[in-house]
């Protein structure tokens, strides 16, 4: 069973602004619940015990709103000091896990009603070395991310074996994009150190998982909407603001 979590809560959260000027984004409310607390929330749900969480700007904000620990879930921090991508942020948890461990955007809002449990057993039940949580876009949107590459059609469970991640492709392979939570295994960190900065001079965690495929593992991408709910990833204050509105709805 994966009792880890990985959550990355760097960010400066610059496209918040003002609202981060003297908080870092992981303590944003959504209907009066810091984001932090709604992720840590929904991991202890599904049996997470420990995670650690990358902290970088205002870390001591965030650390002293949780401190060691939140209800049962034990914390960990790891200073990410130069913004150097998510496979970087993710590189500096190694220390701290063991073996297989679910990874969880820190800026990512999800309806209440999602259980990562549900991401775990189907990770269980699978023969994947990486089970990535997935979104299906506009072909528009889609230029502007990574999108999953398909081996082939979805299976009847909807789960889509892929050979890797292409960042920003003008046509793209397919319209499935990260969701932003994966289950990764231990050999992640490995495939992290033979990276090179990408031309924004950051790590990149796509190019890590990449590196996996062509080593022959097998990576799966399963769909959000397999299991219900949504996802609303936050940048802007009007991603606050829809957040606010999704989960009042439920």
């Amino acid at each position: 069973m994966i009792r880890q979590a990985v959550v990355p809560a760097a960010g400066d959260g610059t496209r918040l602004r003002p609202l981060t000027r003297e908080r870092p984004k992981g303590l944003l409310a959504v209907d009066g619940t810091p984001i932090l607390t709604r992720c840590f929330d929904q991991l202890l749900s599904a049996g997470i015990t420990e995670a650690v969480v990358v902290v970088g700007y205002r870390a001591s904000d965030i650390v002293a709103q949780y401190g060691d620990s939140y209800r049962d879930l034990d914390l960990q921090y790891v200073h990410q000091r130069d913004r150097l991508g998510l496979g970087h942020a993710v590189s500096l948890s190694e220390p701290f896990v063991d073996g297989e461990f679910l990874l969880v955007n820190g800026d990512n809002v999800f309806d209440p009603e999602f259980d990562f449990e549900e991401l775990l057993d189907r990770h269980a039940e699978s023969d994947a070395a990486v089970t990535a949580l997935a979104e299906r876009l506009s072909p528009d949107v889609a230029r502007e991310t990574g999108v999953f590459v398909p081996v082939a059609p979805p299976d009847v469970d909807g789960t889509v074996r892929v050979e890797g991640v292409v960042e920003k492709p003008e046509e793209p392979p397919s319209t499935l994009a990260s969701a932003g939570c994966y289950v990764l295994p231990a050999e992640i960190f490995s495939a992290l150190s033979l990276l090179r900065p990408s031309d924004h001079g950051e790590y990149e965690l796509s190019d890590a998982i990449d590196v996996l495929c062509a080593a022959g593992a097998r990576v799966e991408a399963v769909e959000l909407a397999e299991f219900g709910g949504w996802r609303q990833n936050v940048n802007r204050p009007a991603d606050l603001d829809r957040a606010t509105e999704r989960v009042r709805d439920r």
